[in-house]
């Protein structure tokens, strides 16, 4: 079983990969990862990523209804949200707009590179 430590860095590594405009969910990573009870601790991961290095865009990852649930976590209160509708994202009320639309799915798109 892999540590906390380098289940974090798989996390980081996909997250990444997020394309500029696009969005992907906690659990989407998780299952990914083949972690798919572990939604959970993709949020631990996004919360511990402000001072990792490369940046992560941890803006990108939302919750599986297209909530900003991990707002609170970044500096300023609507840092998420701006950082989101910089890159075309319509954000009303803390959710993605037309979330199907730009969800990223990890377990489609990398199995197509």
């Amino acid at each position: 079983m892999k540590n906390q430590f380098s289940f974090f860095e798989d996390v980081y590594a996909v997250v990444r990969l997020i394309p500029v405009g696009r969005v992907t969910s906690y659990g989407a990573i998780a299952k990914y990862l083949g972690a798919a009870k572990s939604a959970r601790m993709v949020g631990w991961a996004m919360n511990a990523c402000h001072d990792v290095l490369p940046p992560i865009p941890a803006h990108r990852v939302v919750n599986r209804l297209g909530l900003l649930s991990g707002k609170n976590h970044f500096h300023e209160p609507n840092e998420m949200e701006n950082l989101l509708k910089e890159e075309g994202v319509l954000v009303i009320a803390d959710q993605i707009q037309d979330f199907y639309l730009c969800f990223w799915d990890p377990s489609v798109e990398l199995q197509l590179e």
